[in-house]
């Protein structure tokens, strides 16, 4: 029997994304309940097919065989009742003895990685290395303080096989070699590119243990990637509280005639903020229910402001027929604008109802995606005649390299998105496109990192 074309099966991903968003939104599912209830379902389509079944066919035989109705597949039904899915079981367990006790188990195993990464910040000090005397060191290593303990708690919490632990400590290790084995100087381009992209590879690295449970699918990484958006709002508003924390302390403690400044920059700011990483991941695992809320709706919200800036900046640059500045700062700033723009497409696309059909928002994404294209190629073509002109720096290298990378992605998601507002593609194809592209970020971080630095004899 033939595999199903990808017409059938972007349609059946679709179908499948549509019930994952509707089973999140409920608050009798837990995430677990979703996971396990989506992996049956898949399975028993996977093996309808493989007989002879169409995709569509598969789908709604597999429900029906989950058993019979009850309150929840009813209330589906009737929302849904043009769709396949009109007998749809969602029978997840309620919460209990077991419940409770994993909930504790994850908050214990959050506070020792809270007190790790609280110690391993503190730890330099101990061979003679300050905060505010080696602030240099501290900035290079700061992701390696914080994120592998964020990355241990996600891989005990897939109970991720012992060689990904193994991969994920070989990541690690490779990033503490980039920020302190290398010869780099404090105001050197190498250990500024190493300052930006190794929190990235870093990341990743994170990723790899969040997705560990299933490495190979397309919806645990739009799952990672959600869990970026969410996990960055709750570290943005704990270090709004912690600002405020800091405030209370100095201004009480001055009140009665203590300063507090060693305590607060010594320890409450560097183990707070450390903390803070695990913090917020831990948030967003308990808080899976309303995981996909606010990151979506910061896109939606900025999307069309982004879109007017980026076509107002195009038309000043028709208008003045000047050039682009290319100078490291610049460089920065474009770049981060042109990953601004991509997380706005990723977080709108992973809250998307990937079967509504297209409407003015879509029009607005392929605005937002054409004008950050255009940008894109005029940037690249000013950094190429910079090169050609005056020689390469890691600067410049490092800048086409990533507007080269991002130009791939923009025109492919420009295509795929005008393919769907012209209703010839299927919107899961540009969510698919976007997972599938993520290792091609996390490989040229780790190449910045690691290989650049002796590449350009660390300049």
């Amino acid at each position: 029997m033939t595999a199903p074309d990808s017409h059938s099966q972007d349609g059946l991903e679709a179908q499948f994304a549509q019930w994952r968003q509707y089973a999140h939104r409920r608050p009798e599912l837990r995430q677990s309940d979703t996971e396990e209830l989506e992996d049956h379902l898949r399975g028993s389509v996977d093996e309808l097919i493989g007989i002879g079944l169409r995709a569509d066919e598969a789908f709604l035989v597999a429900v029906k065989r989950m058993g019979g109705l009850d309150d929840l597949s009813r209330e589906f039904a009737r929302e849904h009742s043009e769709r396949l899915w009109k007998q749809l079981v969602l029978t997840g367990e309620t919460d209990g003895p077991a419940a409770d006790t994993r909930k504790r188990r994850d908050l214990l195993a959050t506070v020792i990685c809270v007190a790790g990464a609280a110690m391993s910040v503190k730890l330099p000090e101990l061979f003679g290395m300050g905060i505010e005397e080696d602030a240099a060191f501290y900035g290079r290593n700061l992701g390696l303080f914080a994120l592998p303990w964020l990355a241990a708690f996600l891989a005990w919490r897939r109970k991720a096989v012992p060689a990904l632990a193994g991969v994920l400590l070989a990541l690690f290790a490779a990033g503490a070699v980039a920020a302190n084995v290398y010869p780099l100087a404090d105001d050197s381009q190498s250990a500024v590119l190493t300052g930006i992209h190794l929190p990235i590879a870093l990341w990743f690295a994170v990723g790899l243990a969040y997705v560990s449970d299933d490495l190979r699918s397309s919806r645990r990484r739009m799952d990672f990637i959600r869990f970026t958006g969410e996990w960055f709002v709750y570290l943005s508003l704990i270090a709004c509280g912690g600002g405020v924390l800091m405030g209370i302390v100095f201004g009480t403690f001055e009140a009665i005639g203590i300063t507090p400044d060693t305590f607060i920059a010594q320890w409450l700011l560097p183990c707070g903020g450390v903390g803070a990483v695990v913090v917020a991941g831990w948030l967003v695992e308990a808080k899976q229910s309303v995981v996909e809320n606010m990151a979506p709706v910061l896109a939606r919200l900025f999307t069309p402001l982004f879109t007017a800036v980026l076509l107002a900046f195009l038309v000043a640059f028709a208008l003045t027929r000047g050039g682009i500045d290319v100078e490291r700062e610049a460089l920065i700033l474009f770049d981060l604008l042109l990953v601004v723009v991509l997380g706005l497409l990723l977080y709108s696309i992973s809250a998307r109802d990937p079967l509504a059909p297209p409407g003015l928002f879509d029009k607005l994404q392929l605005a937002l995606v054409v004008s950050a294209l255009i940008i894109d190629v005029l940037v690249m073509l000013e950094i190429t005649g910079r090169i050609t002109e005056y020689g390469t720096t890691p600067n410049k290298a490092a800048a086409l390299g990533e507007n080269i990378i991002l130009l791939a992605n923009l025109t492919w998601s420009a295509w795929l998105v005008l393919g769907f507002v012209r209703r010839r593609a299927p919107f899961a194809a540009l969510e698919r496109w976007q997972t599938g592209y993520l290792p091609v970020y996390a490989v040229w971080a780790w190449i910045v990192a690691l290989v650049f630095p002796p590449l350009f004899g660390y300049l």
